[in-house]
């Protein structure tokens, strides 16, 4: 009688959300779960996947047929985890490990706390969140989006991966991607926007054709779709300046929607048409490339679609 062959064991890896598991060969997530997760029923860990708690990569996911490729990371994250990020507002976690955690922002969420200091901002949530854990845990702000622009966003978990961040942004951070609404129909398919910017005693930033002594910026853009009303961009940051993309839009003579700010006419959406719809970086740690996505919220689609019938 031939010995049956045994199942290659994944590596456990222990985290402070869950454990971790590195597939060692082909197959797919629930025969994985079963096999790895001892002691509890099929029906328990389908109930887990159910509930969004399995992670393969960093990405949540609860297909019981996903498949899984050696080298892949797959988290379950324990119920205390879960429960204490459904009690955030305003944003959720798409990513985390000892090092990062990376966020999708609503749009009129705060990133980080202004004058008010007691006002309800995505960097405090996560302080919170991450002191549940352990008090002497923080969360280091490493970029900012404005407070009407939603997407994707990232924080560093330590001092170390904060300054390695920054301070090497342009060869840890390979592509920011935006979405963006904007008056009026662009007739380019395509261009760059290069111009000097320079903040004002109101907090306002102005752009200026020839080098003022303020911040270079380049702002690069795609058009997707138009009418004579709207057009949908695709954006891409070679700078990070702040309000960079909402001066540029309205330099070009196409304010983004809603903006009001720098020259917007209206606000049919009720929140900035303009959302970071990718980020892709090199992990400051493991020297892994990541990706992120984040779908581009239903209404800029809406408005377009609207306008066209």
């Amino acid at each position: 009688m031939k010995n049956k062959k045994k199942p290659v064991k994944a590596t456990k890896e222990k985290n402070n959300s869950g454990q971790y598991y590195v597939v060692k060969e082909e197959t797919t997530l629930l025969p994985f779960l079963l096999e790895e997760m001892k002691g509890k029923s099929r029906n328990a860990i389908k109930s887990v996947l159910t509930r969004g708690q399995i992670y393969v990569d960093g990405q949540s996911i609860t297909q019981h047929n996903h498949p899984l490729k050696p080298g892949q990371r797959v988290m379950t994250q324990d119920n205390k985890t879960a429960m204490s990020e459904q009690a955030l507002v305003g944003i959720e976690i798409v990513y985390e490990d000892e090092d990062i955690i990376i966020i999708e922002k609503e749009s009129g969420m705060l990133s980080i706390a202004g004058q008010n200091q007691f006002e309800v901002t995505a960097h405090n949530q996560l302080m919170g969140y991450v002191k549940r854990d352990h008090p002497k845990n923080r969360i280091y702000v490493v970029h900012r989006l404005d407070k009407d622009t939603s997407g994707i966003m990232l924080f560093a978990k330590n001092e170390q991966t904060k300054q390695a961040l920054q301070e090497n942004w342009k060869e840890k951070v390979f592509e920011r991607t935006y979405t963006a609404v904007v008056e009026g129909e662009v007739k380019k398919n395509q261009g760059t926007i290069k111009s000097w910017l320079t903040e004002s005693k109101t907090f306002k930033m102005y752009s200026s054709s020839f080098d003022n002594g303020g911040k270079e910026a380049i702002t690069h853009y795609k058009k997707i779709r138009s009418n004579r009303n709207y057009t949908l961009l695709e954006v891409n940051l070679e700078t990070g300046r702040k309000n960079q993309i909402r001066v540029h839009m309205e330099d070009l003579g196409h304010p983004i929607v809603g903006d009001k700010k720098y020259g917007a006419h209206g606000n049919p959406m009720k929140r900035l048409g303009l959302h970071a719809t990718t980020l892709v970086l090199i992990h400051p740690t493991t020297g892994k490339k990541l990706k992120f996505n984040s779908k581009m919220p239903k209404k800029f689609a809406t408005l377009l679609k609207v306008k066209e019938q």
